[in-house]
């Protein structure tokens, strides 16, 4: 990739259709077409380009404006990746893939997708907190609206037995390339909600929204062994109340607040 590219920006009062035609003979490069006026870019110089432009333009007694620059070529993918940082939480060191992981800590490869999940929002962060102080080796694991699969992963991580669920599809096929890409597998997984479990579980997770935790709150609390752990999230603090509410009938054993965002862990 060239350090520089130009940029020659055409501005024609009328006949517009005939100078997309002329700039196109002219320059071999891809053009837009934006408000009456063509934008050529190339990593080649377009002085040439220009001159025939307004040779042409004054021929035709045609008034055209044209604007010529150097412009410094930016490499957009490392621009990019330079954007997405990693972060810890806890035990756990949550990274996009080129980034070298840390020996001393557990290692999650999340790459930015559709899905939600990356562990920086305050959601995802308290989530993982409390997975690390609720979930071991010996639970059985339902995280519920998966998203990217990024709690999913942590319980996982900490020796699990997982099923996720999601009612967006895009979610569950990038929660099963997320978890490819740890070299890690979960048990089970549908398209739905937690009324499609099949069974009963240790931990169940739902960092979703307030006004589906209120809606699914029975079918979430279905799917709890005795003595059970429910980490719920995405809930803006404005609308804690209602949710609480909803939840009266479990034992509430602590409630994270990061900015105006809460997850609250409660036990049946």
């Amino acid at each position: 990739m060239s350090e520089y590219y130009y940029e020659l920006i055409i501005k024609p009062s009328g006949n517009f259709e005939i100078f997309v035609d002329l700039i196109s003979s002219l320059t071999g490069d891809a053009i837009e077409e934006l408000d009456n006026t063509i934008i050529a870019r190339s990593e080649e110089d377009l002085s040439d380009v220009e001159f025939g432009i307004k040779e042409f333009s004054k021929a035709a007694n045609i008034e055209c404006e044209t604007i010529l620059t150097k412009k410094e070529n930016i490499d957009w993918i490392k621009k990019y990746q330079e954007s997405v940082k990693s972060i810890e939480i806890d035990r756990f060191y949550i990274r996009p893939s080129w980034e070298k992981p840390k020996d001393d800590k557990i290692n999650i490869i999340i790459d930015p997708a559709l899905s939600f999940g990356s562990g920086h929002h305050e959601t995802t962060h308290s989530c993982i907190e409390a997975i690390n102080k609720y979930v071991d080796e010996k639970k059985n694991v339902l995280d519920v609206g998966t998203g990217s699969g990024i709690l999913a992963l942590a319980a996982k991580k900490l020796g699990a037995t997982v099923d996720v669920c999601d009612t967006d599809e895009v979610c569950v096929k990038d929660t099963k390339s997320n978890f490819e890409l740890n070299n890690e597998t979960f048990d089970n997984s549908w398209l739905g909600s937690a009324n499609n479990a099949t069974k009963k579980y240790d931990v169940v997770i739902a960092n979703i929204v307030a006004d589906v935790l209120v809606f699914i709150s029975n079918d979430l609390k279905k799917c709890l062994n005795e003595d059970g752990i429910l980490i719920v999230s995405g809930i803006l603090d404005k609308h804690i109340d209602k949710v609480l509410r909803k939840f009266q009938d479990l034992e509430q054993l602590e409630l994270i607040q990061k900015n105006e965002w809460v997850t609250v862990v409660f036990k049946k």
